[in-house]
């Protein structure tokens, strides 16, 4: 399921797309930096997830890429595999998002 959501946070409002796929949330944000990316939550962990051009998904290579540091392994590839069976709408909604109909 692919929402639309705005969501307040420090006084400001950020619209974001919202795909939400077996208990794992991927968050979209307008006018986003390259590359093709989602923040993924689950349960406590959350995980920037990197959708390439090849249908390859990986965690984006940054030292936040997974929050909290110490989290559950399954948890993370919850959400990657979220990602890899859910590529085609994860991208369709942050294409959307950055203006690329």
């Amino acid at each position: 399921m692919t929402a639309v959501e705005t969501k307040g946070c420090f006084g400001y409002n950020d619209i974001v797309s919202t795909v939400r796929v077996g208990g794992v949330r991927f968050r979209i944000h307008p006018q986003d930096h390259e590359p093709i990316h989602a923040h993924g939550r689950y349960a406590e962990t959350a995980v920037i997830v990197v959708l390439r051009a090849d249908r390859t998904i990986e965690k984006a290579d940054r030292q936040d890429a997974i929050i909290p540091p110490s989290a559950k392994h399954s948890d993370v590839r919850k959400i990657l595999n979220a990602a890899r069976n859910h590529y085609d709408e994860i991208v369709a909604a942050w294409e959307q998002m950055q203006g690329e109909n």
